[in-house]
C-alpha cells in the first residue's frame, strides 16, 4: 500500500487462511505450524512512519464452523486448478467434515490417487482422475453423485461401475432412472481394472441406456482357416490368422450348430476354444468369425456370479446388443428389463457363465419386425449351460427367442410370438434345444407362431452311441397359437443331427393347439434331413389331454380308437398312424375290448381273445389282430408308439 499523504492514518488488513478461495488474501496451506507476521517497509529514506499497533484475530471460525452443513475442500488445501494433486487436501477435508457434507466448489481437481470419502460430496466442480484410480463413496452412492463427481454421464458410470466391485459398503448401484447415450460398449472388465473374477453379490439398476451411432459398434468379422477333431471336440487348432479372432465371436461354418461363440484365444499355440462341438465340420475348413458389439461386455472377466440386472432398459436402436455374459460363473439374473431392437442379440453366452442363468419378467423387442419370419437373424438369448430359468418374460419377433444346451431348464409363463405378414408363411423356431437329454419343463408359456425345436447339433459324435437320448422334456398347460402359416408348420420338432437316436420320456400334456386362418396338418414333426429316429427303441412318450383346433390330424399317445370289421375275417388290420407322434411305430396294445358281441359268419358270438402284431404294415404303424376264426364287430383298442417302461 503507497503512503502518499502526510498524518493520514492507514490500516492495512489481510486474512490468512488454509486454503486458496475467496477472501483469502495469503494461503499456507495445512503444514504450517506458526507463523511470523510483521510489516515490510521500502521506499526512500527519511521518511517517519509511525506503528501503531499490530493485531493477530483467530477467525477460523469465519471459515470452518461447525455451525454450516458443509466443509469446503479449499479450506484444506486444494486449487482446483486440474493440475495440483488434491487428495491430501479431500482426506483432510473428509476427516473433518464429521458427518457434514464436503464441498466441491467449482474448478477441475485432480486427485492423483485412489480415495474413498466417508462423508457425503456436493460437487459444483468436477473431478479428474487416471482410469486406474478409484473414488469409493460411503455416502451417496449412485450414478447422479458420480456424473456430478466427473461431470460426463458415461465417465460418472464407469467409475461408479468400478467401485461397485471394489468396495463392499454397496451392493446396488443405482442409476437413479438416468439416461445414458452411449457411442461406444462398455468393457466392464477393462473399466474395473484389477480385478479378474467377482462372486459376490452385486446389482446394477434403474436405469436406461441409450445407443448412438458411431463406428464402434460395428461388428468384427474375420475368416480363418482351422483344423477340427472329434477328440478334443471344443478346440480349433491351426487357426489362420488367429490374433484377428476376438473372444465373444459367433462361429460360423459348414457343420457348426447355432450359437457357436469363440470362448477363448490361444494367440501362441493357435487354437481356440469354443463353447460347443461342432456337430459336422471337416477336419480342416474355414470358418467365419464375427463379433457383435454389447452394452455390457463382461467377456474379460475370468469368472463372475452373483450379478443383477434390475429395471434397465436397454434402448439398443438397431445398433448394437445387449449383455455378453462372462465365460465362466452362476447365477446371472436379469429381472425387469426391456431390451428394445438389439441389432444382433439380446443376450449372449460364450461360456458357461449362463449357469443358472435368471431371466424374469423381462421384454425383448426386436429390431427385424417388419421382415418376413425367416429373414430374422436375431436372437433374444442363449445359454450354454444347466439350470437356467425363463421365466413371464415376453419376446417379440426374434427369429429365435432361446438356443439353449444343456439341462434343468426351466421355460414358464413366457409369451413369445414370431408372426408376420406372409400369406400361408413359414415360421422359425422359438425354443430350441440342442441337448438331448434336457431334463427340463416348458409350463404355462404362450408360444405364438414358433415351434419348439429339439435337435442334438451341439454333438460332435451326433449318432448315438452310449449317451442319453432325446427325453426328460415335459410340456404342459401351454397356449400354442398359429395365424396363417403354411400347412406344414408344426409347434413340435424333432430333428436327430445322427442316427440312432429315440425317444425316452417325453410328456405333452394339457396343452391347447390352436391354428388361425387355415388349418395346419398336425402339431408334431419330425426333421428327418439328417436322420430318423430309432422308433423300435421309443419309451415312455405320453401325449395326452390336449385340445386341437384347426389341426387336421390329432396326436395321441397312447390312443384309444374304436374299430368296425364289417367282414368277416380272421385278422383284422387297424390303422393306428395318424395319431402316433413323430412318425411312430404301433410299438404295443395296451387294451383291446370289444363293443357288442364279435360274430362269426353265422352270427355266433366268438368269446376267444385275439392276439395282436404289433410294428404291421410297411411302416410298421399299423396293429393286426389275430383272431381264433373269421368274424366281424367293433372293437375298442388302446395303441401307442413306445414302450411305457
Amino acid at each position: 500500500m503507497a503512503l502518499t499523504t502526510y498524518g493520514e492514518v492507514v490500516e492495512i488488513r489481510a486474512i490468512i487462511g488454509t486454503g486458496s478461495r475467496g477472501g483469502v488474501d495469503m494461503p499456507w496451506g495445512l503444514a504450517a505450524v506458526y507463523g511470523h507476521f510483521g510489516l515490510d517497509l521500502t521506499g526512500a529514506n527519511g521518511g517517519v512512519i509511525r506503528i501503531d499497533d499490530i493485531e493477530i484475530e483467530d477467525i477460523t471460525s469465519a471459515f470452518l464452523r461447525d455451525s454450516m452443513d458443509w466443509v469446503d475442500v479449499r479450506d484444506y488445501g486444494a486449487l482446483g486448478d486440474g493440475i495440483f494433486d488434491c487428495h491430501a487436501a479431500f482426506v483432510a477435508a473428509d476427516n473433518e467434515a464429521n458427518g457434514r457434507d464436503i464441498l466441491v466448489p467449482a474448478g477441475t481437481y485432480l486427485i492423483g490417487d485412489t480415495i474413498t470419502l466417508q462423508n457425503r460430496p456436493r460437487f459444483e466442480g468436477q473431478l479428474s482422475m487416471a482410469d486406474s484410480d478409484q473414488f469409493l463413496l460411503r455416502q451417496s452412492y449412485d450414478l447422479d453423485t458420480y456424473i456430478n463427481a466427473f461431470g460426463d454421464e458415461v465417465t460418472g458410470f464407469k467409475k461408479a461401475f468400478q467401485a461397485l466391485l471394489n468396495f463392499t459398503d454397496h451392493d446396488a448401484l443405482d442409476m437413479n432412472g438416468r439416461r445414458l447415450e452411449l457411442d461406444q460398449p462398455l468393457d466392464l472388465f477393462a473399466i474395473v481394472g484389477n480385478k479378474s473374477t467377482f462372486e459376490v453379490r452385486r446389482v446394477l439398476r434403474n436405469g436406461q441406456f441409450n445407443l448412438q451411432a458411431d463406428s464402434a459398434w460395428d461388428d468384427e468379422v474375420a475368416t480363418s482357416s482351422g483344423s477340427y477333431s472329434t477328440s478334443n471336440p471344443t478346440q480349433l487348432s491351426n487357426v489362420s490368422n488367429i490374433a484377428n479372432v476376438p473372444v465373444g465371436a459367433r462361429v460360423s461354418g459348414t457343420g457348426v450348430g447355432r450359437e457357436v461363440f469363440v470362448r477363448a484365444v490361444n494367440v501362441g499355440a493357435q487354437t481356440l476354444t469354443l463353447s460347443q462341438p461342432l456337430y459336422g465340420a471337416a477336419s480342416s475348413q474355414s470358418y467365419t468369425f464375427t463379433r457383435y458389439q454389447y452394452v455390457l461386455d463382461f467377456s474379460g472377466f475370468a469368472k463372475l456370479s452373483q450379478f443383477q440386472v434390475s429395471d434397465v432398459e436397454f434402448l439398443l436402436n438397431g445398433i448394437g446388443s445387449g449383455i455378453l455374459l462372462c465365460p465362466d460363473g452362476q447365477t446371472f439374473h436379469v429381472k425387469d428389463c426391456h431390451f428394445k431392437k438389439p441389432k444382433d442379440r439380446g443376450i449372449s453366452s460364450h461360456g458357461i457363465g449362463c449357469q443358472d442363468l435368471q431371466i424374469d419378467r423381462s421384454h425383448f423387442t426386436s429390431n427385424e419386425s417388419p421382415i418376413a419370419s425367416t429373414a430374422r437373424t436375431t436372437i433374444a438369448f442363449n445359454v450354454n449351460a444347466n439350470d437356467a430359468k425363463i421365466r413371464d418374460n415376453r419376446f417379440q419377433h426374434f427369429a429365435h427367442t432361446g438356443v439353449l444346451k444343456g439341462n434343468g431348464s426351466i421355460f414358464v409363463g413366457n409369451h413369445l410370438f414370431q408372426g408376420d405378414d406372409t400369406p400361408d408363411g413359414p415360421r422359425q423356431a422359438g425354443l430350441i434345444f440342442t441337448y438331448p437329454n434336457v431334463n427340463s419343463i416348458i409350463t404355462g408359456n404362450y408360444i405364438d407362431n414358433a415351434s419348439i425345436e429339439w435337435t442334438n447339433e451341439h454333438d460332435a459324435t451326433p449318432d448315438f452311441s452310449s449317451e442319453f437320448s432325446f427325453g426328460g422334456l415335459t410340456v404342459t398347460g401351454n397356449i400354442f397359437t398359429a395365424i396363417d402359416v403354411a400347412s406344414w408348420f408344426s409347434w413340435l420338432v424333432i430333428k436327430p443331427y445322427g442316427s440312432g437316436h429315440f425317444i425316452h420320456g417325453l410328456s405333452v400334456t394339457g396343452n391347447t393347439f390352436k391354428a388361425i386362418q387355415g388349418n395346419i396338418a398336425r402339431v408334431d414333426k419330425l426333421d428327418t434331413e439328417y436322420a430318423d429316429l430309432e422308433h423300435g427303441s421309443c419309451r415312455n412318450l405320453v401325449f395326452s389331454g390336449n385340445t386341437f383346433n384347426g389341426v387336421d390330424q390329432l396326436t395321441i399317445n397312447p390312443v384309444t380308437l374304436v374299430f368296425s370289421q364289417n367282414s368277416v375275417a380272421q385278422n383284422w388290420t387297424l390303422d393306428v398312424s395318424g395319431y402316433l407322434p413323430f412318425n411312430g411305430w404301433a410299438r404295443t396294445v395296451d387294451s383291446v375290448i370289444s363293443k357288442g358281441a364279435v360274430t362269426n359268419s353265422g352270427g355266433a358270438r366268438v368269446d376267444g381273445m385275439p392276439y395282436f402284431t404289433a410294428n404291421y404294415g410297411s411302416n410298421n404303424d399299423q396293429v393286426q389282430l389275430s383272431w381264433e376264426e373269421a368274424c366281424q364287430g367293433t372293437v375298442v383298442v388302446t395303441a401307442r408308439s413306445d414302450n411305457p417302461v
